[in-house]
């Protein structure tokens, strides 16, 4: 088979969403760690300092185009994976065998992808975009914390982070063990440590995201 029948097939597919799912799963832990330092009881100066360095660093930068070209292969290639399975199978036999062994989540990747999807756009337009732009345009950053305050503030856009972070946890719930057992991870041995791992991990890294939004707008964090 050569390279580009292999990343068509159903197959090659797996493994790109595999790898790309695993770098955005490290991309989450740094970024989960990063937003946890307002948790400090400074007034958000340990966040500003790290949010500093991650913003100024070059090679953070070129990091960045990695991630969005990462979150960009991984929605195309689910996306044709999930249309290719359904030509491949009547979607009735498929639909009632499929919920026969999986979870609703790992029936529902697509939807929650989408609902990622559309958080990230609205998380990018408050934050990253904004703070680049100034970057660029008068050599500055942004007060993130600051920042983080006034969005926050507003209930609707608590709402739509809370639906984010859900949507993220149920993703996780299935794509994290996924990602494992495409690269081998699949046997008894190895089954029960992924799936510990991976449900501890969809649920702390999105209950650390939501208690954000959440302990801001109740001035806990201020």
């Amino acid at each position: 088979m050569k390279w580009g029948q292999f990343f068509t097939s159903a197959i090659g597919k797996k493994i790109v969403i595999g790898f790309t799912g695993l770098f955005l799963i490290l991309f989450l832990i740094v970024h989960c760690s990063i937003n946890a330092c307002i948790f400090v009881p400074d007034h958000g100066e340990t966040f500003l300092k790290v949010a500093h360095f991650m913003g100024t660093n070059w090679i953070m930068h070129i990091l960045e185009v990695g991630l969005i070209a990462g979150f960009a292969v991984h929605i195309i290639q689910a996306l044709a994976l999930q249309f290719q399975n359904r030509r491949k199978r009547p979607v009735r036999y498929a639909m009632n065998r499929e919920s026969q062994v999986t979870n609703w989540y790992s029936r529902s990747m697509g939807l929650l992808g989408t609902l990622i999807l559309i958080f990230l756009i609205i998380h990018w337009s408050n934050f990253w975009i904004p703070n680049r732009s100034n970057q660029i345009l008068h050599g500055e950053e942004l007060n993130l914390f600051e920042r983080m305050k006034d969005t926050f503030s507003h209930g609707w856009l608590v709402i739509v982070y809370l639906v984010g972070v859900v949507s993220l946890s149920f993703h996780l719930m299935h794509g994290f063990q996924s990602a494992f057992r495409t690269f081998g991870m699949s046997s008894k041995k190895y089954i029960p440590i992924v799936r510990g791992i991976g449900t501890a991990f969809s649920i702390l890294v999105p209950l650390i995201f939501a208690l954000m939004p959440v302990l801001m707008y109740f001035n806990v964090i201020r």
